[in-house]
């Protein structure tokens, strides 16, 4: 369905999906970096969204958003009968809510995010079920579905595998963030040998000015993460979860007794217990917790600092994206996946066993090597754009072909069959 602009020429209309306006500032950069591609390239276009938090979602973007879930509860456990009739009753009422949305719509565009991994714990007849039901709906109704720079993992649950599987191959088009993600996909039996891969869509999004002042001299930025393992680690998440803050907080304390001021960092609300206990634990004025509510505000903290120890995919991309060396506290391997690609393959650390000797030991390499490496992120991250801008272009000609006949980009992307 299309709808008249101002000057009565027809207008695409664009709707965006997912888990946005939640609390993590990952997502909302993806939507941010879509919808500035949006405006930049297709400004004729009407954009609207099916998300977590379309309060959130409308107030900093300016486009009007639908909750994702009829069931405003869908995220917490249901252990009363009446709070398991309702997600009951809501799975089978967004089935029709869904496709409602999706019928109003000639595009739907999933911005990056994990779409299609369980990295962290994930049930299948949550956000999984939402996307099969779009990208069935999508495939129903003639709306193309893409999936836009998304992640993904090998799934050890069967229904959420199934739910991935068949949400990736009834989507029009797909693009990933880097190639484990295609290999992941490809081992679940999806058709990928037309899929491109590119940098997280983040990447596209503008750096900062340097117009704040530095940090203090030596100041680290350590990004933390309510990390409790995978969603194949539930029996030992708090396990999990206790070796991890037990390690970053050993490794803070180490950095304080040196003199050496730290910024704790987060990427989600969720992440505010772990900021709390370490400052707790570790009772120094030199520790302090930054205020963070984009990442853009989390470029520019750590472009204050020296050097950055992170957990979170997108504390890390924000540190590498500004040129700052970073050290990975790794929980997938799309962490993995990103140090090599912009060259510090050999700074990372297993999460789930944070040892702080060999954290410490890595962090000081880091530093030693605080030139070479800036040098080599500075590159990179030249790269970075330009196929960035490839993919916005291959993006244009895959799903707004009437607007772009004089364009002939050099790798569309194709439609599944």
């Amino acid at each position: 369905m299309t709808a008249a602009d101002a000057t009565g020429a027809t207008a695409v209309r664009v709707g965006v999906f997912g888990l946005l306006g939640s609390g993590n500032l990952g997502n909302d950069g993806s939507l941010e970096a879509v919808l500035g591609y949006l405006r930049a390239e297709h400004p004729e276009a009407v954009v609207d969204a099916l998300c977590g938090g379309p309060e959130a979602v409308t107030a900093r973007f300016g486009i009007p958003a639908t909750r994702l879930h009829w069931y405003r509860g869908e995220y917490r456990t249901a252990s009363r009968a009446g709070a398991v009739a309702g997600k009951g009753l809501g799975k089978l009422v967004d089935v029709f809510r869904t496709a409602a949305w999706v019928r109003r719509h000639d595009v739907v565009i999933v911005p990056g995010m994990g779409v299609l991994e369980a990295t962290l714990p994930l049930r299948p007849w949550g956000f999984p079920y939402a996307l099969f039901l779009l990208c069935a709906t999508g495939r129903l109704f003639g709306a193309r579905v893409a999936l836009v720079g998304v992640g993904a993992a090998g799934i050890g649950n069967r229904a959420t595998r199934t739910l991935v599987r068949w949400s990736a191959r009834l989507a029009a088009h797909r693009s990933y963030r880097d190639a484990p993600s295609r290999d992941a996909l490809r081992a679940m039996g999806v058709d990928t040998a037309h899929d491109d891969v590119h940098p997280d869509l983040a990447f596209a999004l503008p750096t900062p000015p340097a117009s704040a002042p530095p940090g203090p001299p030596g100041r680290v930025c350590v990004g933390v993460m309510a990390f409790h393992g995978g969603d194949d680690d539930r029996d030992r998440a708090e396990e999990i979860h206790r070796r991890y803050l037990d390690g970053m907080i050993r490794f803070v304390r180490a950095l304080v007794g040196e003199g050496r001021p730290v910024r704790l960092l987060t990427g989600d609300t969720c992440d505010a217990p772990v900021v709390a206990a370490i400052l707790d634990a570790v009772d120094s004025p030199l520790v302090t917790a930054a205020e963070t509510a984009s990442l853009a505000d989390l470029m520019r903290e750590t472009a204050a600092a020296g050097t950055v120890v992170a957990t979170r995919y997108h504390n890390l991309i924000c540190a590498l994206k500004v040129g700052t060396p970073t050290l990975a506290v790794s929980y997938a391997a799309k962490s993995e996946a990103l140090m090599a690609d912009m060259g510090l393959g050999a700074f990372c650390h297993p999460a789930r066993e944070v040892d702080a000797d060999r954290l410490l030991e890595q962090f000081r390499t880091l530093e030693k090597s605080s030139a070479d490496l800036r040098r080599i992120l500075a590159e990179r991250n030249l790269i970075a754009a330009g196929r960035l801008r490839h993919q916005f272009s291959a993006l244009t000609a895959a799903l707004f072909p009437a607007t772009d006949r004089a364009r002939t980009p050099t790798h569309p992307l194709r439609e599944t069959p």
